[in-house]
């Protein structure tokens, strides 16, 4: 039996983990999201919703498998409709945070966070996960950039001569998820730490407002974005 190259060489693997990490680690919409999770609610809340970011980058990853991905990329008219979708979706939970931090003001005060926030009561925090993985779910399927990610960045690392693309894309999609899951949990851990320090009502009102431009900011990037 002759020796067949593997589909994705350790090379390319070598090559592929430092550029996922990079692309993960930088701040993007669900990232700040996680942030911004993890301050309101604690990091166990703001993980857990990282379920429904990696089920849309799981339809992803599956859709550019399949070559649906290159289909809707190659859309002009499907760019288009993800595009304002995710910039409606980021106008509003960015629009929504900083309303939340001025309307705050009027408590202004130096007492801190955590001896203000009552603890939510029982059975409440099933809803919440529930509402904080769909917003998790809409941001990340509403942001073509995504979906350009796992249709372009992928196909760099597939081995020479790979004949049938499919199994391949899909241990790449499953390797940048993985990725991806470690540094939203630096995330939601960092903004856990914030929350867990005792912050003052302005600094928390500080955090959430630049958060909310944040995503505003990105909103603006992402409707001036052509292709």
């Amino acid at each position: 039996m002759g020796y067949t190259e593997p589909m994705v060489s350790g090379i390319q693997w070598a090559s592929f983990f430092p550029a996922a990490l990079l692309l993960a680690a930088t701040p993007g919409a669900n990232q700040l999201l996680a942030l911004r999770n993890g301050l309101r609610h604690g990091p166990r809340p703001a993980v857990g919703a990282l379920a429904g970011r990696f089920s849309a980058f799981a339809l992803m990853v599956v859709a550019v498998a399949t070559g649906l991905g290159a289909v809707l990329t190659g859309s002009a008219v499907a760019f288009h409709v993800i595009k304002w979708c995710g910039v409606v979706c980021l106008v509003w939970l960015g629009g929504r945070t900083v309303l939340t931090a001025v309307r705050r003001r009027r408590g202004a005060g130096h007492t801190s966070y955590t001896e203000r926030e009552a603890p939510p009561a029982r059975g409440d925090g099933g809803r919440t996960g529930r509402r904080l993985a769909r917003q998790e779910f809409v941001v990340a399927a509403s942001n073509p950039k995504a979906l350009l990610l796992f249709a372009v960045f992928l196909p760099q690392f597939l081995g020479n001569g790979v004949d049938e693309a499919a199994v391949p894309l899909l241990l790449l999609g499953a390797a940048y998820i993985a990725v991806e899951f470690l540094c939203a949990c630096g995330y939601a851990a960092l903004g856990g730490r914030l929350q867990s320090l005792g912050m003052t009502r302005r600094t928390r009102r500080a955090l959430d407002a630049c958060t909310g431009v944040a995503m505003l900011g990105l909103a603006g990037w992402l409707a001036a974005e052509r292709r």
